[in-house]
């Protein structure tokens, strides 16, 4: 046990070893001061248990010495025992109290009632110091307890929070049914999903079950579920919000059950499957249509053979391969749009390419943007090899000197192609049309309703092409002329992308500009560029999108947080990027990508495949 100081307060040194004589036995530390100011000394450095204080000293007495104290704040409860050597009277026992003091002790001093008294406060003193420490201890380990429940109530604050953000991401919800009553608990999905206001909406059984379709609505309710006796349950249902918009629902929960197997509570999620649902019926209808397509891939295949004629088997091969060959190359075109059509140049760029290897001068090409139907891309694209084969062999295309210049132009009526040779062997109408060039006119007039006009010129072939305009997906503004746009006509065509609000995020000013400029001509509203990370994902938390553009590394950080908010928001976007496919994570894999430096034709048509631009002037497709 650890000793507790008592200080010692009297002029008289013998009077103070007396003191010192009595109070030994109790083993505490005795300190002796000889004066009251050495004692006040004493008791700003030590801290002191008792003091024993003379009455009668002088200068200064027992009494004022007991009022200095007394005055101090560290000495408010400080035991103060006054020995007395003199006869006191009431007053002045009176004033000690009043001072501060808690006991007397008169001279002669009775040893064993010194001790007694001494005794009594220091345990008193030492008590007070123990319970001030179990306090301290206490407050301590309630300071600590009350931080860890800060802590764990923020953990679970953050919990939720992370909770709340999922399920808003993944468009889910979760709520929890009292069996008993029929009452019902939603976090804010289930009001999202159902399309109703939180303030105006009251969540029952009837009122839900009410908007289930009818269809659904009895495999789908409460009761059916409960009535099958298990304990989980999965079901999908369609629901009809209060603007008659039909959406598609996923329920997952688990039933709780006392022993007896009466249903308590129903906890469970629900999640808006909606657009997977769409996914799957275009995935079934896409699954239809390239079995369709590759039907009649297969019966083109094999007229083309029927009707291929040739002197020798080499002959055969090679013309054969050739006209195969120009329809894989516009299959190529049709798959990156998802047969939405093929564009006119890069049709006409495909069949050319193989005569510019040597001298791109020999053979020119030049007109307006135009998207064929997939049908008619095919007969254009046969047409014009058939023509080039044709050059190749007995036009301008056979010698070093001839060229070929292939021209375009949308009409009010038609696209009209000019093909002109010049610099060949002389064009002679030939007694008889070959394979060649009757697919040529059979596809454009017979398939199309189209034109075909043949002109066998000294210096070389000159053919016309006129196809008709319903078989352009997405024609640009009439023109009046070849070379004079009509305003008139730019007005009343509508454009792929009119109307679609796209975020651009892009660090190259030049290339955001550029994008920019093209998109706002094809009727898009753009924001942006935006060329940091930071902002592009500011803008896209507050405002609502259609699509957005993503350069994949925006001054040395990567698009990836922004893409996957996307993701999980349900908005289409499109890479814009120096990388190579491989090296982008394989979780984007499906997001199309389009490399620097962008086409603004594959640049068009990616955005209008990508949001599923609804196709006006779309003519059905012949079979």
């Amino acid at each position: 046990m650890d000793k507790v100081n008592i200080l010692l307060v009297d002029d008289q040194p013998a009077k103070l070893l007396s003191y010192e004589v009595i109070l030994e036995e109790l083993g505490e530390n005795l300190i002796k001061a000889n004066s009251p100011h050495e004692a006040l000394g004493i008791l700003l450095k030590t801290d002191i248990a008792v003091v024993l204080i003379d009455v009668v000293m002088p200068q200064i007495d027992g009494f004022q010495l007991a009022a200095m104290i007394r005055e101090h704040p560290r000495f408010q409860k400080l035991a103060m025992i006054f020995v007395s050597g003199v006869q006191i009277a009431e007053t002045d026992h009176l004033r000690g109290y009043e001072i501060g003091a808690v006991d007397y002790v008169t001279v002669p001093v009775v040893p064993e009632v010194l001790r007694a008294k001494v005794r009594v406060f220091t345990e008193l003193y030492r008590k007070t110091r123990q319970l001030e420490t179990l306090n301290a201890e206490l407050e301590q380990r309630v300071a600590a307890r009350t931080a860890e429940l800060e802590a764990q109530t923020e953990k679970l604050r953050q919990s939720e929070e992370r909770r709340s953000i999922a399920l808003s991401a993944g468009d889910m919800g979760s709520w929890e049914v009292d069996l008993a009553t029929g009452h019902i608990e939603w976090d804010d999905g289930p009001y999202r999903i159902f399309g109703v206001d939180p303030a105006a909406f009251q969540p029952t059984v009837e009122h839900i079950e009410a908007m289930m379709h009818p269809e659904d609505r009895e495999r789908s309710s409460v009761a059916g579920l409960v009535a099958e006796g298990g304990s989980r349950f999965q079901v999908e249902f369609r629901i009809v919000r209060p603007s008659g918009e039909v959406r598609w629902c996923y329920g997952a929960g688990i039933i709780s059950r006392e022993p007896d197997g009466k249903p308590l509570r129903m906890t469970g999620v629900t999640v808006d499957v909606t657009d997977r649902k769409r996914a799957e019926e275009r995935q079934l209808l896409l699954a239809r249509e390239v079995d369709h397509r590759a039907k009649n891939m297969l019966a083109v295949v094999l007229s083309v053979l029927r009707l291929t004629k040739a002197q020798t088997t080499a002959d055969f091969i090679s013309t054969v391969e050739g006209r195969i060959h120009a329809l894989a190359a516009t299959h190529n075109l049709l798959s990156a749009t998802r047969w939405q059509g093929a564009n006119l140049r890069q049709i006409v760029d495909e069949e050319m390419a193989p005569y510019r290897a040597d001298d791109r001068e020999r053979v020119a090409a030049e007109g307006s943007p135009a998207m064929l139907l997939p049908a008619t891309a095919q007969a254009v694209a046969l047409a014009l090899h058939e023509l080039a084969t044709n050059a190749a062999k007995y036009g301008a295309l056979s010698t070093d000197t001839g060229k070929l210049k292939v021209t375009w132009s949308i009409g009010s009526d038609a696209l009209e192609l000019e093909w002109e040779e010049t610099g060949g062997p002389p064009a002679k109408p030939p007694s008889s049309l070959g394979f060649g060039l009757s697919i040529v006119r059979s596809s454009i007039e017979a398939q199309f309703r189209g034109g075909v006009d043949y002109d066998w010129r000294p210096e070389g072939l000159r053919c016309r092409l006129m196809i008709p305009r319903a078989q352009i997906v997405t024609p640009d503004p009439m023109p009046q002329n070849p070379t004079t746009p009509s305003k008139a006509g730019a007005q009343s065509l509508p454009r792929g992308l009119s109307g679609k609000r796209l975020l651009m995020v892009e660090d190259e000013f030049l290339v955001g500009m550029m994008a920019k400029k093209l998109l706002e001509s094809l009727g898009a509203i753009v924001i942006g560029p935006y060329a940091r990370l930071a902002d592009g994902l500011a803008a896209a938390k507050v405002e609502r999108f259609d699509g957005a553009l993503l350069d994949f590394n925006l001054a040395g950080e990567l698009a990836e947080p922004l893409a996957d908010f996307l993701t999980a928001h349900g908005v289409p976007f499109v890479f814009l990027t120096g990388y190579q496919r491989d090296s982008i994570d394989r979780r984007y894999a499906n997001v199309p990508l389009l490399q620097k430096p962008i086409e603004p034709e594959s640049l068009e048509r990616v955005l209008v495949s990508l949001l599923d631009t609804p196709v006006p002037l779309r003519a059905a497709e012949a079979d």
